[in-house]
């Protein structure tokens, strides 16, 4: 018996190892996690990098390569990077280069006060958890020329990874409270993703309010009421987002209708969120960028004194499209400092936002001046690469409008059309029956036939029984017009096939 004895242990424990069950299974992950939806980069995505696969492989298909017009990523669709950012970032990443006469002067000074900035003079080290302060500062002096002279605290900024990392960060300092008593927060519908997917994360209520598509996908203020009235029965209602410019639905807001939302916000006791990395994408006619800070201290006391308010921006978006980087910043204002000495701990757990990603705000927001060696050529590659974008913007509206069962919106700013299309009843049917909804249905019909990988409008909210895409801009010019051309003949054909 002694002797078979390490054979039976052995046994047993392959025996048990055999058994033993996972710690972490889809029953006892966090619940909250199973909820999360994230459209941009969700299925259809997926299929198209397994199409590209396929196509690397030698497949047949009937195109030869996926246009992903999927998501806003500036650089991955060709746009080129600003000279000076690259060279400052360059400096910074390899500081030799300094000693030498390839780079112009005033890339040099920014790169070397950055380098002072960091600890032994190297961008790989840590920096404060609100970000480098010089940095910080020159985030102000930005904000406060943008906004006409109104004063900017640099102890208000902090540096972020992105903007999500920002707006994540917030949300999850406004949440709490258990069954109506639980947090509510207000989104636009269409939204951004983000914001559904972090609501869903933090167990918080998302509490939809509609842009008006028959406007330009406009904001009323009596539709916000609408949602108010209706979640306070289920919740407590306790912040407001606003994306302005839109994402998706790439409308501006006029100046009217930012004080009419703070004046919503003041009355109902709501912490204000603007999400404005888009302030400089801005197209239509007539339509200009306010910043809701701005806004804001211009209504008076009453208002600038009370109101809390966050804004986000970004290195991503814009002329920039330095996506890769994650940079970013919010500005708090009238922020309880008790719970302001919270947020400063809260950021503190992630050490710091990156700091190449760091270097690259601060030469957005500190670019060339009037009279330094590289002003000429920053202002030209600024002014070329919004004057395109502006272009395509038309061009994209333009060329959807003309095909029947498609209508589009002007995409006044941002980087996205959002049109919305007519699906024949069959087809509703059979994406229904595929347990599908329609436009996830359409979108991944034409990623299979054409290449063209888009986003279904379900994946951002609509009204019920509309569908819609979102389609990014920002290709070049020549690939955007096959593209457009591709969608017009698919939506011919599929309308056709299903009719």
């Amino acid at each position: 018996f002694e002797v078979c004895q390490p054979a039976l242990w052995k046994m047993t424990e392959n025996c048990f190892m055999h058994h033993r069950t996972k710690v972490l299974t889809i029953d006892t992950m966090n619940p909250n996690v199973k909820k999360v939806e994230y459209a941009v980069r969700g299925p259809i995505v997926q299929r198209a990098v397994q199409i590209e696969k396929e196509l690397k492989a030698g497949a047949k298909k009937p195109f030869s390569e996926v246009i992903r017009a999927n998501i806003g990523d500036a650089h991955a669709m060709g746009q080129r990077p600003i000279t000076f950012f690259r060279q400052v970032l360059a400096l910074c990443s390899y500081p030799e280069l300094l000693e030498g006469n390839e780079f112009p002067e005033d890339a040099k000074e920014r790169a070397r006060r950055i380098l002072q900035a960091c600890g032994g003079g190297s961008i790989g080290a840590y920096s404060a958890s609100q970000g480098i302060e010089c940095v910080r500062q020159d985030v102000a002096r930005y904000i406060q020329e943008r906004d006409g002279g109104i004063p900017c605290n640099p102890d208000n900024i902090y540096l972020s990874t992105g903007a999500s990392d920002a707006i994540v960060t917030i949300l999850k300092l406004l949440v709490c409270g258990e069954g109506r008593n639980r947090t509510g927060v207000m989104i636009p519908i269409p939204q951004y993703p983000l914001y559904s997917a972090a609501l869903a994360d933090l167990g918080a209520v998302q509490i939809e309010y509609y842009l008006d598509e028959e406007n330009c996908w406009s904001l009323d203020v009596s539709e916000l009421r609408r949602a108010l009235v209706a979640a306070q029965q289920h919740c407590s209602p306790r912040a407001l987002c606003i994306i302005n410019p839109g994402n998706p639905t790439g409308q501006v807001q006029s100046r009217q209708c930012i004080e009419d939302v703070i004046r919503f916000a003041a009355e109902e006791h709501l912490f204000l969120m603007a999400d404005e990395v888009y302030q400089d994408n801005v197209y239509a006619e007539g339509c200009e960028f306010h910043s809701f800070k701005k806004v804001l201290f211009e209504m008076g006391p009453e208002y600038s004194d009370t109101v809390e308010l966050v804004s986000f921006h970004s290195t991503s978006k814009c002329y920039m499209g330095e996506c890769g980087f994650r940079g970013g910043y919010m500005e708090v204002i009238n922020m309880d400092p008790d719970v302001k000495v919270q947020l400063t701990k809260l950021v503190s757990v992630r050490l710091c936002p990156p700091v190449p990603g760091q270097a690259l705000l601060d030469v957005v927001v500190n670019p060339p001046r009037p009279g330094e060696p590289s002003f000429n050529t920053y202002i030209k590659e600024r002014t070329s690469t919004l004057q395109v974008l502006a272009e395509k913007a038309w061009l994209t509206e333009e060329v959807f409008n003309t095909v029947p069962g498609i209508t589009c919106n002007p995409v006044q700013g941002a980087m996205y059309s959002f049109p919305r299309i007519s699906l024949p009843e069959r087809a509703i049917q059979q994406a229904k029956e595929k347990g599908q909804a329609p436009d996830m249905f359409y979108c991944m019909k034409l990623l299979e036939e054409t290449g063209i990988c888009l986003v279904p409008g379900s994946g951002f909210g609509q009204r019920e029984g509309t569908y819609h895409f979102r389609m990014t801009i920002l290709p070049p010019t020549d690939k955007l017009k096959i593209v457009l051309e591709k969608v017009k003949q698919f939506h011919q054909s599929f309308t056709q096939q299903y009719s």
